[in-house]
């Protein structure tokens, strides 16, 4: 089926989170044209669910003793030997600046007795940095904020259309998108450049903290234009969201890590700690040390249960004002904070790695960028460090919109297009997907599971032209799982949140892996091609 309609910009935006509304906003400053794209309603990605803050050292407002040199060391410390030190340093240091634009567009962050931000500490960092609003509702101010910024008539939102694919030219440069609207009808919004600021892939897995939207949409349209992705085997399982009861599905509500940060701790139905002798910050340990302890701890069953653990936040004074959303999401599962310990698991949290870019969210595909949780720019490594992920969206995607501009002003982006088919692609049987990723490819991989996913996936998938938002998501998560269990299988050792039990150890030389699509579309490991505007 070709396209029935088209629209024109100079920049078309994919996503209504962090990233993308800061890329837009800051895009129209400089005059370019701008679209917006989100498959769902504004308001439904990922960023409103951001509970802990946004990791920044404020001039003035840290602690005496922290630093940025401190804020690098600590996520070089959790990226586990594979951050980009150079991107680690930009994106850190971009930081104040960032804040403060967020703050002169209207967010509103919480204070302490003293009048200055409150800030709070999370695992991994060695200091209280961490700035947050509305206790635990950071998330949703941000994009309360931006979105209140793009609603006065200069950015276009096309909500309810779905991004299906690239456009490209003959010789490979991006040209627009492909997007099915809210009635299932293609059209092309022919663009110069195609921001992809589309969030994560935590519906690979039957539980997650992610909402429903997020099912690897941008780092599938990105390997199918020719781009690769890198360290996608890394996906960062939150130790610490809430238990439901066994079999939970779907999106399951965050305990913020500042809940530990501000003094509770993990133990198991018999009362003892779990992080004990695990790790010498404790309970404030980097995620995937976290996660991987509790997996360990509970396969003991320890007073019978084998599928959870406690978080004791008992002696937090009002939580109820501390931490709002949890609390509210606690009452709701019958549990009073106060008076007895959250029930908590790991669960798919956040992609690591994805859509290979500088941290001017260039991508080796002319014409393509991508900011945000999508891409991967190098200050993830192999575990992000907590509260990064909003510092990456605002400090990415302002930048990324500053290098669209400089492109198109140095004529190195292609004409827009004006027309396209759908495609076809292999999907996948979704709850199969999932159970098969949730079991063979989570915390805890081995060469024989991994062989498994990939013959389910074999098995279960059958060419389909993507004709609807279901068949477009699904079609993402097959070519997602087949890219992550590639990199997976490959990487023959233990680092960050990646964990072979075949091969504990970490290598001694810490590589980065590519993944590339054939021009058969199956992912294989390869090389990119050199950043375009890398330093």
């Amino acid at each position: 089926m070709t396209a029935r309609w088209a629209a024109r910009a100079d920049l078309v935006v994919v996503g209504t989170g962090v990233a993308g509304l800061t890329a837009a906003l800051r895009a129209r400053e400089l005059g370019l044209r701008v679209l917006v794209v989100t498959k769902a309603e504004a308001e439904d990605g990922n960023t409103r669910y951001a509970q802990g803050g946004v990791a920044v050292v404020l001039p003035g407002e840290h602690d005496p003793g922290d630093s940025v040199e401190r804020h690098i060391a600590d996520t070089l410390t959790a990226g586990a030997g594979l951050c980009d030190e150079d991107a680690v340093r930009a994106i850190v240091a971009d930081g104040p600046d960032a804040v403060s634009r967020l703050m002169y567009l209207g967010a509103v962050f919480d204070s302490g007795p003293d009048g200055r931000l409150a800030r709070t500490r999370e695992g991994g960092h060695s200091a209280f940095r961490v700035v947050h609003a509305g206790g635990d509702a950071t998330g949703a101010e941000v994009e309360r904020a931006l979105l209140a910024a793009t609603r006065d008539g200069r950015v276009p939102v096309l909500e309810g259309h779905v991004a299906v694919d690239a456009v490209r030219t003959a010789s490979g440069a991006v040209a627009g998108l492909l997007v099915l609207d809210g009635s299932g009808v293609p059209g092309v919004l022919g663009a110069q450049a195609v921001l992809l600021a589309t969030g994560g892939l935590g519906q690979l897995y039957q539980a997650t903290s992610n909402p429903e939207v997020a099912t690897g949409d941008g780092v599938a349209l990105a390997l199918r234009a020719g781009a690769p992705v890198a360290d996608i085997e890394f996906v960062q399982f939150h130790p610490t969201v809430l238990y439901t009861g066994a079999g939970a599905r779907g999106r399951c509500p965050l305990v913020t890590e500042a809940v530990r940060g501000e003094g509770a701790v993990l133990v198991d139905a018999l009362g003892n700690r779990v992080m004990a002798g695990v790790h010498p910050l404790a309970d404030l340990a980097p995620r995937d040390v976290v996660a991987a302890a509790i997996t360990r701890h509970t396969a003991s069953a320890p007073g019978g249960v084998d599928d959870h653990v406690f978080l004791d936040a008992t002696g937090i004074d009002s939580f109820p004002a501390r931490f709002p959303t949890v609390h509210a999401a606690c009452v709701a599962e019958g549990i009073d904070p106060a008076v007895s310990p959250i029930p908590v698991a790991p669960a798919a949290h956040f992609a690591c790695g994805g859509v290979v870019a500088t941290v001017d969210g260039r991508t080796p595909v002319a014409g393509l960028y991508a900011a945000g949780e999508v891409a991967s720019t190098g200050l993830h490594g192999a575990n992000r460090l907590a509260s990064n992920s909003l510092l990456e969206g605002l400090v990415v995607g302002r930048r990324a919109a500053e290098a669209v501009a400089a492109d198109l002003a140095a004529g190195l982006l292609a004409r827009p297009a004006t027309d396209a088919a759908l495609p076809v692609a292999p999907v996948a049987a979704r709850d199969s997907l999932q159970r098969v990723m949730s079991r063979y490819a989570a915390i805890g991989r081995d060469a024989e599971g991994l062989a498994v996913v990939g013959s389910v996936l074999d098995v279960s998938s059958v060419d389909r032209e993507l004709t609807t938002r279901e068949l477009v998501e699904d079609a993402a998560l097959t070519l997602v799982a087949r890219a992550l269990i590639a990199s997976a299988s490959a990487r023959t050792e233990s680092r960050g949140c990646h964990v072979r039990t075949d091969f504990p150890a970490r290598d001694e030389l810490a590589r980065r892996l590519f993944i590339r699509t054939t021009p058969s579309g199956q992912p294989v490991l390869a090389w990119p091609l050199s950043l375009r505007g890398a330093a």
